[in-house]
């Protein structure tokens, strides 16, 4: 069966009968998420090897730009995931790939960190706000990135932050979804088509395994420049100019960054590091009924 008649099956029999609900009621297109998994669309731009469908953007193109005919916020995340997944191709290596062929995991993307009209930080400088600091076969990852697509509802997020080993350049990790201390403000800022769970994603930290580094440790800018900005130039162009939260301003610039891979436990310990350059008040420390909401988890604590 040919991707094209797997995705038509799905636009019509699941996009389609809820697209005005997702649309009206911002309400996450799980069910169509789930369904496009089961079809193994989400592992249509993975490598044979792995059991995906080999193919490449042209073909993803395809998929999202039919997709936005019946419900933009599923075709925002689709484009989302693509991309995601061209850094995991380009990187190679992640045991994540055979998650999302098995149609278990939708990838996202968490890079921007610019506040809203103002450009990414890493666009600007090549440089991110987000910290890293490695204990043994653990990191610590801190940091608040903007205009994330199916914040608190995909599986793990593309990472971007400084090296390990210095200041200069960006270090990318595979962050997984249920990795204790990343959350959703419950003022998040928003932004995307309604339902497409745009939003802002934080690390306040994160503990993660040492070997979600996707790459080399200050190879990061490479991989978006290379992998992930081509793919979201094309998919944006086929959905709208800025509905992937990454304007002219970033995807336009020399660095050309652009902003998600299986769970992973996570130790719930606590570890106290630098914080990130622009500061932030802490969970702790927000007005009374700001909140937060643990990604993964439906309850607001």
């Amino acid at each position: 069966m040919s991707y094209r008649t797997s995705l038509a099956a799905v636009l019509a029999e699941v996009v389609a009968p809820s697209a005005q609900v997702t649309a009206r009621e911002g309400r996450f297109p799980r069910a169509a998420v789930t369904a496009l998994g089961r079809s193994g669309l989400l592992g249509l731009t993975v490598s044979e090897q792995f059991g995906g469908g080999g193919l490449g953007l042209p073909e993803a193109a395809d998929v999202v730009e039919r997709a936005a005919r019946v419900c933009r916020a599923t075709a925002v995340v689709l484009a989302s995931h693509f991309a995601a997944v061209a850094a995991v191709e380009s990187c190679g290596g992640s045991w994540v790939r055979g998650e999302i062929v098995a149609g278990r995991h939708l990838v996202g993307l968490a890079l921007d960190e610019g506040g809203p009209g103002e450009p990414g930080a890493e666009a600007v400088s090549g440089t991110s706000c987000s910290v890293a600091g490695r204990f043994a076969d653990v990191v610590a990852l801190r940091g608040r990135k903007r205009r994330v697509v199916a914040a608190g509802e995909a599986d793990s997020y593309l990472w971007s932050s400084r090296p390990l080993a210095g200041p200069d350049g960006l270090t990318l990790w595979v962050v997984p979804a249920q990795a204790p201390d990343l959350f959703v403000p419950a003022r998040p800022g928003g932004g995307g088509p309604g339902g497409s769970a745009t939003s802002t994603l934080c690390a306040d930290p994160v503990l993660v395994p040492a070997d979600v580094m996707l790459g080399r440790d200050g190879g990061g800018l490479g991989t978006l420049s290379r992998a992930v900005r081509p793919w979201l130039l094309e998919l944006r162009a086929v959905i709208g100019d800025d509905v992937l939260g990454f304007g002219d301003d970033v995807l336009g610039s020399d660095v050309g960054v652009i902003g998600s891979g299986a769970r992973v436990q996570g130790s719930g310990a606590r570890v106290h590091g630098s914080g990130v350059d622009t500061p932030r008040p802490r969970a702790e420390e927000l007005p009374p009924g700001s909140g937060r909401r643990p990604v993964g988890s439906l309850a607001w604590t």
